[in-house]
């Protein structure tokens, strides 16, 4: 079957969805033969970095499917899931929608505290975990029953595997979880709708440049693979699932398997940054495409310089040097980015612009008492769309909290200008209000260094209360070759804003293990806080 037919017949089926993308083509028989998925690890005795086809996924899904029906899961019971191989975190998603159970996917970089915090107030019905994440938690009291490693279902009997469940658009399909930046990691539960409406969305648009073989280095549980994973599906493209999101290990795979795009956040881009791109065989990517935190524009334009498209010229189709960077805003709980921003070497919106919402959005940004703000005034994002999440998995407290007349309350401070594109300037828990002098907005503020200093390869202003007064420590990550002992002091002062450089108290390059990350790669600025001002009271 074509491309353009597959499109046609999910697009206007209103029973497909994030639970059932596999199975509708296995029951339709839509190219069951054409490569789908790859994974950088062995799959039921498929090598590495071998495509399995829509006809072998869907075996080893069915397989997976058997063994957990032979272990008593059934409907809508919550299973978690934690493994380092991200083959793992996607057959075990579509083995339990298969079976109209909920995957609650856990990033394997999570500590074994808390992996127990978690599951405690999961209260999963079982869980499937790797050899190290088992033994990570044996010995704890998790209230969750170890049912198998995830690599072991695929020895089930695809046969014996139950007729698929047939969801509901309502349905929850999947729990993942946010980056916990904060503290415990929210448990955000998907249904069955909101998890595929982005790609209902772009199925009835012109299939895109980039698409027909996609590489994701977004993190294997989180909740954009899984949509990644359905869009392959979806638009017949092959996708190749990373288990590792480090610079090294993307390049590597760029170089070996040549994506015509890449997906994903921030933390990457930052950490590609960091190598001699040049040097490096990215000629077949046309596209990187960003969700979750916005990105920065000094990574932005080391990766745009790189890769290659296709553009339309007098003489035809040709290959033009250069790539293109689609970035948006976005989180676990908004499902998928709310806005996007082309970014190629002739463009120059930047300053932490994301750009103008999808149309499927409905988007506004509130002062605290949720009056609707005019352009150039900050405040709170809250959007609406098909695409959120129905809330947190057994905490209607935090549920109700952060919704406001039908919008998503975001966390993140925006404003909107004139033309109505939106530019991101901070998390609302990383700001700090410096009274009449106005506010520091910690991430505007890493954007202005970043952009006026070459040397400075990432950056972290972490700003805090001394007693009665807000300093600021700007904590400066340094290319190679970058003298560390160099006095930065002026040259970060004079990029930013007045107000913002008059609390400087600080600056500093740090080595990158000075910085903690939480197990998606985002800075964890609450302990970062904390440990500086325990630095200050003890001075």
């Amino acid at each position: 079957m074509s491309t353009p037919n597959l499109r046609a017949l999910l697009a206007a089926d209103p029973a497909v969805g994030a639970g059932n993308v596999l199975t509708t083509r296995a029951e339709r028989a839509l190219g069951l033969d054409t490569p789908a998925l790859t994974f950088d690890t062995p799959v039921d005795g498929h090598p590495a970095w071998t495509a399995l086809t829509v006809r072998q996924l869907d075996t080893a899904v069915r397989a997976r499917a058997a063994a957990l029906h032979g272990l008593g899961v059934r409907r809508r019971d919550p299973v978690a899931v934690q493994s380092f191989d991200a083959a793992d975190q996607v057959l075990s998603f579509l083995a339990l929608a298969r079976l109209g159970a909920i995957p609650a996917l856990l990033n394997p970089l999570l500590d074994a505290d808390t992996t127990t915090a978690y599951l405690q107030r999961l209260r999963a019905t079982g869980l499937l975990a790797d050899k190290p994440h088992a033994e990570a938690v044996a010995d704890r009291d998790t209230g969750t029953p170890l049912l198998a490693e995830p690599a072991a279902l695929g020895a089930g009997d695809p046969g014996a595997a139950p007729a698929p469940y047939r969801h509901w658009s309502g349905d929850p399909v999947a729990i993942t979880h946010s980056s916990g930046t904060t503290g415990l990691p929210k448990a955000v539960v998907h249904s069955h709708d909101s998890l595929y409406a982005a790609i209902r969305h772009r199925l009835a648009l012109p299939r895109p440049q980039g698409v027909d073989r996609m590489l994701s280095a977004l993190p294997a549980p989180h909740a954009a693979t899984l949509i990644a994973v359905n869009l392959a599906l979806s638009l017949d493209s092959r996708l190749l699932v990373l288990s590792g999101q480090s610079g090294a290990t993307v390049l590597d795979a760029v170089e070996r398997w040549k994506p015509q795009s890449v997906y994903g956040f921030a933390t990457t881009w930052a950490d590609l940054a960091r190598h001699d791109l040049a040097a490096r065989d990215l000629e077949s990517v046309a596209l990187w495409w960003n969700t979750g935190d916005c990105a920065h524009e000094a990574h932005i334009r080391r990766l745009i310089a790189v890769g290659s498209r296709e553009t339309v010229t007098r003489e035809g189709r040709v290959r033009t040097p250069g790539s293109v960077f689609v970035d948006g805003l976005g989180s676990t709980e908004m499902g998928h980015s709310h806005f996007f921003i082309s970014h190629s070497a002739g463009t120059g919106r930047y300053g932490r612009c994301v750009g103008r919402p999808h149309s499927f959005v409905d988007c506004a940004v509130v002062a605290p008492d949720g009056t609707e703000l005019g352009p150039g005034e900050v405040g709170e994002l809250a959007t609406a769309s098909p695409t959120l999440a129905l809330g947190y998995w057994n905490d209607s407290v935090t549920t109700y909290r952060t919704r406001l007349r039908g919008r998503f309350l975001t966390g993140d401070l925006m404003y909107r200008d004139e033309d109505g594109y939106y530019f991101h300037v901070d998390r609302a828990v990383d700001t700090v209000d410096l009274g009449d002098a106005g506010r520091l907005h910690t991430a505007a503020s890493e954007e202005r260094v970043l952009a006026a200093c070459a040397e400075v390869l990432d950056c972290t202003v972490v700003a805090y209360r001394d007693g009665e007064a807000v300093v600021a420590d700007v904590l400066l990550q340094l290319a190679a070759g970058a003298d560390p002992g160099l006095d930065r002091t002026a040259e970060v002062r004079a990029a930013l804003e007045p107000h913002v450089a008059a609390v400087v108290r600080q600056v500093v390059a740090v080595p990158d293990e000075e910085i903690p990350l939480g197990p998606t790669g985002k800075v964890r600025k609450v302990l970062l806080r904390r440990r500086h001002l325990d630095r200050a009271g003890a001075r």
